[in-house]
């Protein structure tokens, strides 16, 4: 066979490949934007399967798999995205709320627990350093969320996964992220709550000193 005739089947079969995988990613994007999350999985999943390196591709991908609650997914296509782009905010901030929620599974061991909670505020901190000044403050306001999930984790974990000094720094650093949230948005008061919670756990872990 003529090389010529080589590089034309090869053409066509590259062309065909890239209009099967951007007719899923259309359609995953559709399903997503209507909020079928689970038939923007279905899409999305053979989308990446053609071609594993579409940034644009997995991050829907993860996006959907969170919002149909399959947080250990969302987890790993995020993972994917930040391998391709490690600088995308965005995705650090949707891992870290998958982990979040993984991390609240009364099912898991304390050291999966501890791994989900700590994961959760290291790439918030990421997100942070990417996008300082995220004008809606929602990674100051999430990682002030997970540090007090791992304050309390810390606080109540049994055996040698207690400890009372991080517990209590993890809940004092929860009050600055949200005073931060505050200081730039007085009139929230839901952030006002979220303080209090955070100064109610820490003046009870006081307490027991």
């Amino acid at each position: 066979m003529k090389l010529s005739v080589i590089f034309s089947l090869l053409l066509i079969t590259s062309l065909e490949t890239a209009s099967a995988q951007n007719a899923y990613v259309k359609l995953g994007q559709q399903a997503l934007m209507n909020g079928d999350f689970k038939a923007a999985v279905l899409q999305l999943e053979k989308a990446c399967l053609i071609d594993s390196t579409n940034a644009n591709a997995l991050w829907m991908l993860g996006y959907s798999y969170y919002h149909s609650e399959n947080y250990k997914k969302s987890v790993a296509a995020y993972t994917k995205v930040l391998s391709i782009n490690p600088v995308d905010a965005s995705a650090y901030y949707y891992r870290a709320r998958a982990k979040s929620y993984l991390g609240k599974d009364n099912q898991l061991s304390a050291s999966d627990k501890e791994k989900y909670l700590l994961g959760a505020i290291f790439d918030l901190t990421k997100a942070i350093s990417i996008d300082p000044t995220d004008s809606s403050n929602k990674f100051y306001q999430t990682r002030g969320i997970a540090y007090r999930e791992y304050g309390i984790f810390k606080l109540t974990a049994a055996g040698h996964y207690f400890d009372k000094y991080r517990g209590i720094n993890s809940l004092k650093a929860s009050i600055a992220d949200f005073e931060k949230v505050l200081t730039d948005n007085p009139s929230r008061v839901d952030i006002a709550a979220l303080i209090d919670q955070s100064r109610q756990k820490l003046d009870d872990a006081l307490a027991k000193r």
